[in-house]
């Protein structure tokens, strides 16, 4: 099984920012796409964003398009989600998983635990 840990989330005000992390431990990320997903309360889990292998390639959901950065750093062996002008309907658990590619479901045994992210007043 694949270990990766999320950190970073919080509460934070509407208009705030955090950046997540997505450590992985065990393996090497150089091979591999990672996405971030999230699941809100009584919703089902849905892609946030996604990083290709090298890097070169990103794509995102188009509800966090220009508010969202997806980055990796391969020497820390670690992918990045960097979240600005956080709205309330961004409350959820957000998790990375990895794959071979951006376009495949991510490996099953990859997720991580999650981390909660609450935008409030």
């Amino acid at each position: 099984q694949l270990q990766l840990v999320e950190s970073g989330g919080g509460l934070v005000q509407p208009g705030g920012s955090l950046r997540l992390s997505c450590a992985a431990s065990g393996f090497t990320l150089d091979y591999y796409a990672i996405g971030w997903f999230r699941q809100a309360p009584g919703k089902e889990r849905e892609g946030v964003s996604c990083i290709s292998s090298s890097g070169g390639s990103t794509n995102y959901a188009d509800s966090v398009k220009g508010r969202f950065t997806i980055s990796r750093d391969n020497a820390k062996n670690t992918v990045y989600l960097q979240m600005n002008s956080l709205k309330p309907e961004d409350t959820a658990v957000y998790y990375c998983a990895v794959g071979r590619s951006c376009y495949l479901p991510p490996r099953p045994d990859s997720w991580g635990q999650g981390t909660q992210v609450t935008v409030s007043s």
